[in-house]
């Protein structure tokens, strides 16, 4: 189901594809340093037609210079970055762009950022003309590793993280850590724990990557950081391929994010980058998990050295936990009224529970450091 190939293009004599099957439609992923500079190949050889790039000034800014000799002349359609932004009233501007460029069915939105701007101009993509070509080119790990693979798109409402949205599987990924150069620390660590997050829930090797070459991560040599790439890319690429739509096992890939959610949301997306939370997402499931008995307290301790390792976290202990829980109540996890709540039993191995109680998760935010 999942297949890799060695290819030549462009500037690059080897890259890897990774495609992620989703019913009659194959999406690849191609991985590989300056893998963005051959992009007017990749897209070519997809049949993508008029390219009009969404990026946000700062990414334009850093990289935009770079797309336009990979792809020729370009005016791209600049949004605001960071989550607070990440919203209707955006996806309302780029519908605007779009049709003041002359967009019709034979063009493609190219998204060049990062979760925020690949899931609105996805979702505008996926929701403009009844749905249009997307290309994904991510400029930040946590995108790279995640959020522009796997087809979901979409936008956050006031009242809760990504609650609108669609299923719109990429024509292209082209995922290029080269782009990673211009990646504050902060930005960068927050990718990180998303490959922890691919570690806990499918690969216990991944894991012990992350913890034992933290210091060549950050250095951001190629020796470690492709191969982590990489493996986060062929875990989520391999799930989605047996489950594009969550009706079973992609569930696997919201481990850590029924907290981690629910924490941006109460803080109004201001306080934590995606990754951050997530972060305290998982020490919460590892802590229910422990508390089940399903999980060894010794594999809790591993999670919470490897974030601690990482870097700090922002504070939580002005967060009350009743604030939490309503917004927990709300998650799109939530179906017939049950909660599916990923934990893992082991590291690189996960199990998904639906009778979470209030007062398990109650327990959980006060050990966290949450307010009562």
């Amino acid at each position: 189901m999942l297949s890799y190939q060695h290819v030549a293009v462009d500037l690059l004599k080897d890259a890897v594809r990774i495609d992620v099957h989703a019913g009659s439609q194959v999406s690849p992923i191609w991985v590989g340093d300056g893998i963005a500079g051959s992009a007017a190949a990749i897209l070519d050889g997809q049949g993508v037609g008029r390219r009009i790039v969404v990026s946000s000034p700062t990414i334009w800014r850093h990289h935009g210079d770079r797309l336009v000799r990979a792809l020729g002349p370009l005016e791209p359609i600049l949004v605001p970055d960071g989550e607070r932004f990440k919203n209707l009233q955006t996806v309302s501007r780029v519908y605007e762009a779009l049709i003041r460029a002359g967009a019709d069915r034979a063009s493609a939105v190219v998204a060049l950022g990062g979760g925020v701007i690949g899931d609105t101009a996805g979702f505008a993509a996926a929701t403009f003309l009844r749905g249009i070509a997307l290309v994904q080119i991510p400029t930040t790990l946590l995108a790279q590793v995640d959020s522009a693979i796997g087809g979901k798109v979409g936008v956050n409402h006031a009242l809760g993280k990504n609650l609108i949205g669609a299923f719109h599987q990429p024509a292209a990924v082209l995922v290029d850590p080269q782009l990673l150069g211009t990646l504050p620390r902060r930005e960068f660590r927050s990718g990180l724990y998303e490959v922890v997050k691919y570690g806990m829930i499918a690969s216990r090797a991944l894991f012990d990557r992350v913890a034992r070459d933290s210091k060549a991560l950050f250095a951001r040599s190629p020796d470690a950081l492709l191969p982590a790439i990489i493996e986060s890319c062929r875990i989520k690429a391999e799930v989605v391929s047996q489950d594009e739509r969550e009706s079973g096992l992609r569930r696997i890939l919201n481990y850590g994010h029924t907290v981690g959610h629910a924490l941006e949301s109460v803080t109004k997306y201001r306080r934590f980058r995606h990754g951050e939370a997530i972060a305290y997402g998982m020490l919460a499931a590892a802590d229910l998990a422990v508390a089940r008995g399903a999980l060894a307290d010794v594999e809790r301790q591993a999670l919470a050295k490897v974030i601690a390792r990482l870097g700090p976290l922002p504070p939580v202990a002005d967060l009350p936990i009743g604030d939490v829980l309503q917004v927990i109540r709300r998650d799109k996890k939530v179906v017939a009224g049950k909660l599916h709540f990923v934990i893992a039993i082991q590291i690189g191995a996960t199990l998904t529970l639906d009778d979470v109680t209030e007062d398990e998760l109650t327990g959980v935010l006060e050990r966290l450091g949450l307010s009562r």
